[in-house]
């Protein structure tokens, strides 16, 4: 599974979702866009805050980045459940990427939990380039895998299922749910979730193919305070964006193709006296978490441009962003425990 291609596809089907609108019919178009955004910043706030976002953020050189390259097999969960405790073999192993055990079976399970120093969850390259010292640390943090499943083959074909929880000394980090299925570099589909116990969820999503679809959004509970869809036809440098639909709370900014200005709704009431401004270079890969912003002029004459609006959210927003694309901490963590354990076992 390329990284660089997962970045630039996506698809999503947020179904059940609603915006909020807590009250909101009364306010105008400007209010409404300063309470979403409000509440847009102070769930990036919270999430700052909290040892999940620290977990998903992980990202450190000197990891065996390509541990995983060469595998041509399939994993499933039953093949390597059980209970497994962080304690380092001293029998040498002829596996470059394992050369000794990693962790110790403790237990029978029908899934597969992993105990091990929260050292080497924040900062895994401590787990790659194991010291056995390590070993005398306290086992405080725990990964709890419901469902598990790596497949890839030699003609990058490939499905990938993961749902798991995280503790750090019992208390709740977060959950995962993420699948990817590809039938070859370029084609396929993905949905990656994270909730954190405070409430709020982040997916990225797409598809890929003559369409491209990506879908980037925030949700607190089961209202969507941010959602963002980009639809492109083409591939590669040719690709050419389709339709853009910008969800803030219960604003709804739209342009496409087939419509010769850029539209914006209130609770699904099209605002023909607003105006809207899409800025942006031409990326294909524009979206608010990067390159693009948006400047709208309101009714009574005044402006507001999006990225002032959220400005305290927008590091947070591009840092989660991109580790959801990315999603270093499920391969260079949980993969890399699952090969071991497997390696192991077989």
């Amino acid at each position: 599974m390329k990284t660089n291609i997962i970045i630039t596809t996506g698809f999503l089907a947020v179904i059940g979702w609603h915006c909020t609108k807590d009250d909101q019919s009364n306010l105008t178009l400007k209010e409404s866009l300063e309470l979403n955004s409000a509440k847009i910043n102070t769930a990036f706030g919270n999430i700052a805050e909290s040892r999940g976002y620290q977990l998903l953020s992980v990202n450190e050189d000197g990891t065996k980045s390509d541990f995983g390259d060469g595998f041509r097999d399939s994993i499933d969960l039953e093949l390597i459940a059980g209970i497994y405790n962080f304690k380092p073999g001293t029998e040498m192993h002829h596996n470059f990427y394992f050369p000794f055990r990693l962790f110790m079976k403790t237990g029978n399970s029908e899934k597969l939990i992993i105990n091990m120093p929260e050292k080497l969850a924040f900062h895994p390259k401590y787990l790659h380039f194991c010291d056995r010292a390590d070993s005398v640390l306290k086992n405080n943090f725990s990964i709890t895998a419901n469902n598990y499943h790596f497949f890839y083959n030699q003609w990058n074909n490939s499905d990938y299922k993961l749902i798991a929880d995280f503790k750090l000394n019992n208390t709740d980090l977060g959950h995962i749910n993420m699948f990817s299925s590809w039938k070859s570099g370029t084609a396929g589909k993905y949905s990656r979730e994270f909730t954190f116990p405070e409430g709020y969820t982040i997916i990225r999503s797409g598809e890929t193919g003559d369409t491209t679809r990506i879908v980037f959004a925030l949700a607190e509970d089961k209202d969507t305070l941010l959602k963002e869809t980009l639809l492109f036809i083409g591939d590669g440098f040719k690709r050419k964006e389709r339709q853009y639909i910008l969800s803030i709370g219960n604003v709804d900014i739209k342009r496409s193709t087939s419509i010769d200005s850029i539209q914006v709704y209130l609770d699904g009431v099209l605002q023909k006296e607003a105006g809207i401004k899409i800025m942006d270079d031409g990326d294909y890969n524009s979206s608010v978490c990067y390159k693009r912003d948006i400047m709208l002029t309101f009714d009574d004459g005044t402006t507001a441009k999006l990225s002032e609006l959220i400005s305290p959210a927008l590091e947070t927003l591009k840092s989660v962003t991109k580790a959801m694309e990315e999603m270093y901490f499920s391969k260079h963590i949980i993969d890399y425990i699952a090969l071991s354990i497997y390696y192991d076992n077989h």
